[in-house]
């Protein structure tokens, strides 16, 4: 699904869980082209997604059982992964945003050597890693499901397509 907003298009793509890796029902939003003028870290947080880092993405698959996560790419380029080895591949360029729900696995498959992304989260809430490695679904499941929806688009805010997409 792809939608567009005022600012850029909006791709929507859903990774279901595959026996090893939770993944979401909850769908990855991608955005192109985005201008994030005073930075990223001033844009996501004017918006609820604050506790902002900058830095590449893991070169192996993970997830976030406490946490949403959005990345926001500033320079360089990458091939990302989302929800493991036989997932999505995306591109990421400067100007790309990814939205990544709780229990979504992603990796960096390649990057280049200036990669860098801002991250943050809804919220604020502290990230754990998980690796999809035996055991830890019993943990991490309970916790996916108790990580609150976002009241906002990182970038859209209240009125952007997150709260649509992801409420329906």
């Amino acid at each position: 699904m792809t939608e567009a907003t005022d600012d850029s298009a909006v791709e929507a793509h859903r990774l279901f869980d595959d026996g090893r890796l939770p993944n979401s029902p909850l769908p990855v939003l991608v955005y192109h082209g985005v201008q994030a003028g005073n930075g990223f870290e001033k844009l996501f947080a004017a918006n609820g997604w604050t506790g902002a880092w900058r830095d590449g993405v893991y070169d192996f698959h993970h997830y976030h059982s406490t946490a949403h996560e959005v990345l926001g790419c500033t320079r360089g380029r990458a091939r990302l992964r989302l929800g493991g080895p036989s997932g999505l591949t995306l591109e990421v360029v400067p100007g790309s945003v990814v939205v990544i729900p709780a229990g979504v696995a992603h990796c960096a498959e390649e990057s280049s050597h200036d990669f860098q992304v801002v991250g943050a989260t809804a919220g604020g809430l502290d990230w754990d890693i998980n690796r999809g490695n035996p055991g830890e679904r019993a943990r991490t499941i309970p916790a996916i499901a108790a990580v609150p929806l976002p009241k906002a688009d990182p970038l859209g805010g209240i009125g952007g397509v997150l709260p649509r997409l992801w409420q329906s």
